[in-house]
């Protein structure tokens, strides 16, 4: 039986549409829900997806206020079930803001600490919104995290935030970032991004995307919903795909799948695996 995906919407969101496309495009059943459903009816879900976008127009800090809503009470225990859960950039920035990302202590009232924040992006000749198309390489924890595993290319992908910098003062957090990141900035021939524009944001260990210590959730800033046809990749872009990109000639060569559907693909192995 296909496996169904709730696509939640904050107010603010706006990458439902491809984020739904990516869902349907691996064979998953996808759905889009609002953040106000009735816990009963959200919690009937075998997986979970949150979108990018500006929730609550990301006042007080990006993600901040959509991770105080009752919806992530219910994401907070199905996360510990091992559910598997998608973040993409701003939902990555809520994941962080509940503590379900990197996850790894429990609070008095049952919720994680928040030991890892999405700072604003800052480097030594930027600061603010950036977006370009870069590049990600395995992590330490890429073969734990359910998303990410078996990628081990320079995978490139689009990015477009203003808070992205993976940081934390707390050792618990630094610790998490050294040993739970799934994908980090690389340069386009492997090596790690140690600069501005490769490194976009000064991410703390080059972090793009952190999981928790079970690898069932990840927190990916990049996007991997905006490269699921060969057709989204730059032309100009180094390395396979972009190769790949240039030497397409027919409608139907462009329409082959991107270098995003990995990440999406890894989704509907955890929910399907093999033979079931």
């Amino acid at each position: 039986m296909t496996a169904n995906v709730a696509v939640i919407r904050f107010p603010g969101s706006n990458c439902e549409s491809e984020s739904l496309e990516a869902i349907e495009r691996v064979g998953l059943n996808g759905k889009i829900m609002r953040w106000n459903e009735p816990v009963d009816l959200l919690d009937q879900f075998d997986g979970f997806f949150l979108p990018g976008g500006f929730s609550y127009q990301d006042r007080i800090r990006a993600g901040a206020v959509a991770a105080r809503l009752p919806v992530l009470d219910l994401l907070i225990r199905r996360a510990d079930a091992g559910t598997p859960i998608l973040g993409i950039c701003n939902g990555a920035q809520i994941l962080v803001e509940t503590g379900i990302v990197p996850g790894n202590r429990d609070g008095a009232d049952g919720a994680h600490p928040v030991d890892v924040a999405l700072a604003p992006n800052r480097s030594e000749v930027h600061e603010g919104y950036f977006t370009r198309w870069l590049f990600l390489g395995p992590g330490p924890a890429v073969d734990r995290c359910v998303f990410t595993r078996g990628i081990s290319e320079p995978l490139p992908m689009p990015t477009a935030h203003a808070e992205g910098r993976f940081v934390s003062r707390d050792p618990e957090g630094q610790e998490a970032l050294q040993s739970q990141t799934g994908l980090r900035y690389v340069l386009s021939d492997g090596p790690p991004a140690e600069a501005f524009p490769a490194l976009p944001n000064g991410s703390s260990f080059g972090t793009a995307g952190l999981t928790n210590a079970a690898g069932n959730v990840l927190a990916l800033m990049p996007h991997p919903d905006r490269a699921l046809r060969l057709a989204q990749v730059p032309d100009w872009l180094p390395g396979p795909w972009g190769e790949s990109r240039r030497s397409a000639r027919s409608f139907a060569e462009l329409e082959a799948d991107g270098p995003g559907l990995a990440i999406f693909r890894g989704f509907a192995a955890a929910l399907q695996p093999e033979g079931v």
